[in-house]
């Protein structure tokens, strides 16, 4: 019998695997904070022989050095990917053993990267799952974009035939395991469903029901944008990313993070949205600890620019080091827990903002209303009369803003509050509308 356990990183919607037998595993994909991966085997009882990876990745840090390094395994890396460490080379067709009866055969899958590699798991010669990476998805596939502008068209191409690869060799109950599409920008779309078979994805997946001229025009007519952090996460992985250090940063104390926001570093306060806008350090900034923390950090600030870190408690704060190792912001500036009277001088009052609802907004009519979702967002629906400045982009279009009061929103209010947080910082008088725009309509604003 043979096992597959899932670790799951919800903050970068991607999936990882531990895949084994009685005693031995491999681990696909893995996270950079390993420690996750060698509990997973330590709960199996399984030692960790094999480490995979079907692409070098382009939108977090690999832990895959450092688990092989940790282990003892051997460190699996296609050979057509440029990378500057040993690794074992894997070619289209080559296999490994994993445990008795458990092979493990490589897959030439380009389309995500030129190089990509999936990894389909024999039991006693029967395949019965697939470590599809980002090439064949639930109900999509990974986006071709993110190597080489001039390269885009012919990896779309490339999707659709190594989709039509795997589906072709593949028996139908197959499991398919990818690592990209649950909430990732790697995904040229969100994955359809949790789980999913060969058989399903034939009848399903867009790669496999349509011709390769239509699946390519409509595949590159829906790229969205693509996280500026993206551009970094490559050559880390290429060179070998460094052991992780979650130990605790320095502390800051109010006088520490008074001359950090005059130095023009970035504070980020992790609370969320609803009690940084009741009351806040001014000029920091609001990435609620429990949303989407790592990948909207790491895309909006200047890449290497200090960060110091405000959390509501130890563990708050650990966990946000965690999440940002992932996507390689190692080491916070300094750190310091509590609230806002444990980060401000005796006698310092807090900043704030308001907080609305689409029916507040219908009700007063600001003269400026601002969307930061994406251009793919509001192409599908938008407030009429509405700026708009995707959240991406904000902090170098604040000169573009109207004076007077500006009411931001985005399609939850998590984004919102970020950029009302960026808007506050600036100065200006910001009203973060905290609600779903699918009331906004029911509330009497024109969408169109």
């Amino acid at each position: 019998m043979f096992f597959v356990e899932t670790i799951a990183i919800p903050g970068l919607g991607n999936r990882h695997y531990l895949a084994g037998g009685a005693t031995t595993a491999v681990a696909v994909d893995p996270p950079r904070d390993i420690d996750q991966v060698i509990a997973a085997a330590a709960r199996r009882g399984v030692r960790i022989a094999l480490v995979v990876e079907t692409h070098v990745h382009n939108d977090y840090v690999t832990g895959g050095l450092e688990l092989a390094r940790v282990t003892g395994a051997e460190y699996l890396v296609p050979a057509g990917a440029r990378v500057s460490f040993p690794r074992t080379p894997v070619h289209d067709g080559d296999s490994a053993s994993v445990d008795q009866e458990l092979t493990l055969h490589a897959v030439a899958t380009p389309g995500h990267t030129p190089h990509h590699t999936a990894y389909v798991l024999h039991e006693a010669g029967t395949p019965v799952a697939a470590f599809t990476g980002g090439s064949l998805l639930i109900g999509t596939v990974g986006r071709p974009d993110l190597v080489e502008p001039r390269l885009t068209e012919e990896l779309a191409r490339a999707q659709h035939a190594s989709a039509h690869r795997l589906a072709g060799t593949l028996p139908d109950a197959t499991a398919v395991l990818p690592t990209h599409g649950f909430g990732s920008f790697c995904s040229s779309a969100q994955a359809t469903g949790e789980t999913s078979t060969v058989g399903q994805e034939r009848s399903a997946n867009e790669a496999l029901v349509k011709d390769a001229d239509t699946f390519v025009a409509d595949l590159l007519a829906a790229l969205d944008d693509v996280p500026a952090y993206y551009a970094h996460m490559g050559p880390v992985n290429s060179a070998g990313p460094a052991p992780v250090d979650l130990t605790p940063p320095a502390t800051a104390d109010p006088a520490a993070l008074a001359d950090r926001l005059a130095a023009g570093e970035w504070v980020v306060d992790l609370r969320h949205r609803v009690a940084f806008a009741e009351g806040h350090v001014p000029g920091t900034y609001n990435f609620e600890a429990d949303g989407q923390l790592a990948t909207y950090l790491a895309w909006l600030i200047p890449w290497g620019k200090p960060v110091t870190l405000l959390a509501e408690s130890p563990a708050q704060l650990a966990e946000a080091q965690r999440e940002l190792v992932r996507v390689g912001i190692d080491r916070p500036a300094a750190a310091a827990t509590g609230g806002p009277a444990d980060w401000l001088p005796p006698g310092t009052a807090p900043a704030s903002f308001r907080r609305a609802t689409f029916a507040e907004l219908a009700r007063e009519r600001p003269a400026a209303v601002l969307d930061v979702r994406r251009d793919s967002e509001r192409s599908g629906r938008r407030i009429e009369g509405s700026l708009h400045i995707p959240l991406h982009t904000l902090a170098g279009r604040l000169g573009e803003l109207p004076e007077g009061p500006v009411w931001v929103h985005c399609a939850g209010g998590m984004r919102a509050a970020v950029a009302a947080s960026l808007l506050d910082a600036a100065g200006h008088e910001v009203v973060a509308v905290d609600d779903s725009l699918d009331h906004a309509e029911a509330a009497g604003l024109t969408v169109t």
